[in-house]
Formats: structure tokens, sequence, C-alpha cells
């Protein structure tokens, strides 16, 4: 963990105050003075503020129900970040474990934790997430076999170098009685990657449109009866998946 941030989780004090101390001297990491708010550190170094020994508060986890026309972002830019729906102390302290589109709906998982986040995030751990999908284009029973096999032996992206890695594809419903501006076709993703607007692009590649997109799932983790905007800590059990 970065110096500075772990000041953060065992005092009162802001990030920006956190760098005046360093800056002062009255910061020191095993006996040792430290001015670099980047230094990594961990929890068995003797860490003083003026000689007072500093003790980290434990992690936070939380689930949140993303609305649309919200960020996944520390700061707002032309909508609101979502971390003004944590009503928690220093919310703005905590970061977003796998983002989701300012037009996405669902799941976000939210922590002070970057280990835990890394363990949802990076491709190596094959972490499913599962996303609700809305199709501008109809996909019947003869195109669905075919398309189920493409996201299954993987997608080439513009722009990337390699496939996208195996996605499990399931129709859920088709929209026969809908008009034109609306969507024909609702599909279940579930992926294991997080490229940027990987989900949209898969689509595209498949010669569809997305036009709606929610994220149901993340690994065992759902939204349950969480309504939109509401947001809960993660159990113990939740936790534990990812550490």
């Amino acid at each position: 963990m970065r110096l500075d941030k772990f000041i953060c989780k065992s005092t009162e004090l802001t990030r920006t105050e956190a760098k005046k101390v360093l800056k002062s001297g009255e910061v020191q990491v095993n006996g040792e003075v430290a001015k670099n708010a980047a230094m990594q550190v961990h929890e068995n170094n003797t860490i003083t503020i003026d000689g007072q020994q500093l003790s980290a508060r434990g992690s936070r986890y939380y689930i949140l129900h993303k609305l649309v026309d919200t960020i996944c972002s520390n700061v707002d830019e032309v909508y609101p970040s979502i971390l003004h729906s944590i009503e928690v102390d220093k919310a703005f302290d905590l970061h977003i474990a796998g983002r989701l589109d300012a037009d996405t709906t669902g799941l976000v998982l939210i922590t002070d934790d970057g280990r835990w986040s890394h363990n949802v995030i990076s491709p190596k751990k094959q972490c499913q997430k599962t996303y609700r999908v809305w199709l501008r284009t109809e996909i019947d029973d003869d195109k669905l076999s075919t398309l189920v096999a493409k996201f299954d032996s993987g997608l080439q992206l513009q722009g990337e170098d390699g496939l996208t890695r195996p996605a499990i594809l399931t129709r859920v419903a088709q929209a026969d009685l809908v008009d034109e501006e609306s969507y024909k076709s609702e599909v279940l993703l579930t992926i294991t990657e997080g490229k940027y607007h990987q989900v949209k692009r898969m689509f595209a590649a498949a010669g569809n449109r997305v036009v709606g997109l929610h994220r149901e799932q993340i690994g065992d983790i759902t939204l349950g009866d969480l309504a939109p905007g509401e947001w809960r800590e993660l159990t113990e059990d939740e936790i534990a998946q990812f550490s």
C-alpha cells in the first residue's frame, strides 16, 4: 500500500493533508524519515507521525446497484461519480473494482483493498462477470448456434492483437412486439475479461448493436434485492471469494 494511503487509513487526514505531513519530515517508517508519498509499506512496518505509531483501519467492501448516467470515477465529470451514493466516511478514498460505462447499469464492487480488487479485475484470475444485453438486431434460431460458437471460440475486436477469451452467450427472450427504436433480442453474456467497451465491441464484431447493458453478477455475487441506487456492505463470504 502507498504510504500516503496508509496514513489516510490510519488517521482522519485527507490525501492532500497526508502529503503535507510527509513533506514536513514528521513521518517515519521503521525508524527512518519517509517523505515519498508513493513509498510501498506493509502491515508489519512500524509507521509513526511525530512519534505516534499508526494502525490502519480494516479495508472496506461494498456493492452498489449503479444508476444510468453516473460514472465509475473518483471525480465528477459530465455525470456524477457513483461514490456520491456510498454514504460512508471518506467515500472518495475508495475505488471501483471493475468499471461500467455511464449508460450501463447494474452491479459495481467498491473497496479500498487494492489486492482484493486485482483479484476481481485481472483476466488471469478468470473471474466471471455476467451481463444482460439488449440488442438492436434479432437473433433468430438459425443465427443463435453460430453466434454462441463465435463467442465461445473468441472474437477479433478492432485494434486488438488477439481474440477475446471464451465467453458464454445465452438467449433470454425474443422481442417480437417492439417498435423499431427498441431492442429485438435479449441475451446473457458471461466474460472473464474487462477490455474497453468489451461487450459492446464483441457484439459489434458479430454484426449487432447493443442498445442496453446491465451487469447482473460478478463471481457468485449478485444484486439480490438491491434497488437501483442502493448499496450495502459485502458479507464475509462475499469478500472471501476474492481474498
